[in-house]
């Protein structure tokens, strides 16, 4: 009877050690990264709650990224890592906190293109100057690791602390460029801008002063002739245009999205820049050409190139047809004065981005 019961008791526990193991195998494959997951098993962890933005469209985020702190922490330590290149520079040393994620000068990689700001790409589907790169932003950091920085993916699977955490948080133990271009680009859609004084102005918590409220007239009428482009809360409408910057494109990056399509019709057009913590920044247009807003407004005033074959149907309104705008010095002021309002403090200054 003894010896029965004791391979009863025996066979018992081998069949709880078998499912067990059947268990930890069956997690392995969240990561996804073709069977080399042996030994890994997705840790629980705790949810990130998305919260849109007041009054901004309805983000998509991929069913098979979706958020938990401890992803989005992985994703900013890379975000902060001069190992994910090859020449000590980060993601950080391009798109700087204190100036709303822009740059402070053009980039040597995109041959004098400058930096756009890492702001609101959760409501993006076309990315760069030039509409290079479209889709998802996983799509866009898979090719951030694998062109821009051309990452060294044995020394990222080399470095412990990251086998360890992709381990836990994808279930991965061989790190490929697809890992990495999901918790950067987890990190990439928390840097959101919907807390600045225009903000709080569109949701009825706060008013502007009279000179920025002559801005906001100017720009959201036919007078400056700003909304068509740079879209309601979000500020860009995600399209490409040909703002009549050049008559003659004397640079190859000047023919901006025709580098991408080949196309006569898209020769000069641009991605709309997002215009939230415009006053920040240093370097403006594609090619950093303008230093300050007021050079901008210049531009818009009575700078523009119509007659150029590309040219956006908005830049060749009646009222423009003598080259812009032509606002007075003082309707200029006000116009610059309604921009800083599009200034986040809460963005630049939350220490859940900051290294």
């Amino acid at each position: 009877m003894k010896s029965a019961r004791k391979k009863s008791y025996l066979l018992i526990l081998l069949a709880t050690i078998g499912i067990v193991v059947s268990c930890k195998k069956t997690n392995t494959n969240n990561g996804g990264d073709g069977g080399g997951n042996s030994g890994c098993s997705v840790v629980e962890m705790k949810p990130y709650v998305w919260t849109n933005p007041s009054r901004f469209p309805l983000a998509t985020i991929p069913s098979d990224n979706q958020f938990t702190e401890e992803r989005i922490a992985l994703g900013k330590q890379l975000y902060y890592d001069a190992r994910l290149s090859n020449n000590g520079e980060s993601c950080n040393s391009c798109h700087k906190q204190n100036m709303g994620f822009a740059g402070d000068s053009v980039s040597t990689f995109d041959n004098g293109l400058s930096k756009p700001p890492l702001v609101n790409l959760a409501w993006y589907n076309i990315f760069m100057w030039t509409g290079r790169l479209q889709g998802t932003l996983e799509d866009v950091m898979y090719a951030e690791v694998t062109k821009r920085f051309n990452t060294d993916i044995g020394k990222i699977n080399a470095i412990q602390d990251y086998r360890d955490k992709f381990c836990k948080y994808y279930g991965v133990s061989n790190i490929t460029a697809q890992d990495l271009a999901k918790p950067l680009a987890q990190f990439m859609r928390v840097l959101t801008s919907s807390n600045s004084k225009y903000d709080k102005f569109v949701r009825g918590e706060g008013g502007l002063t009279d000179y920025e409220m002559k801005g906001y007239d100017i720009f959201f009428s036919e007078k400056g002739d700003c909304f068509h482009c740079h879209a309601a809360v979000v500020l860009t409408d995600d399209m490409m245009h040909n703002n009549g910057i050049d008559s003659v494109y004397a640079k190859d990056i000047d023919k901006g999205y025709y580098n991408v399509t080949h196309s006569e019709y898209d020769l000069g057009k641009f991605k709309t820049p997002n215009l939230r913590n415009v006053a920040l920044r240093t370097e403006f247009m594609h090619d950093g050409r303008f230093k300050t807003l007021m050079d901008v407004v210049n531009f818009y005033d009575h700078g523009v190139h119509i007659h150029v074959p590309s040219i956006d149907p908005i830049m060749t309104k009646p009222a423009k047809l003598n080259g812009g705008l032509h606002l007075s010095e003082e309707e200029k002021a006000e116009l610059i004065a309604f921009l800083n309002t599009f200034t986040d403090t809460t963005m630049t200054n939350n220490p859940y981005f900051k290294q």
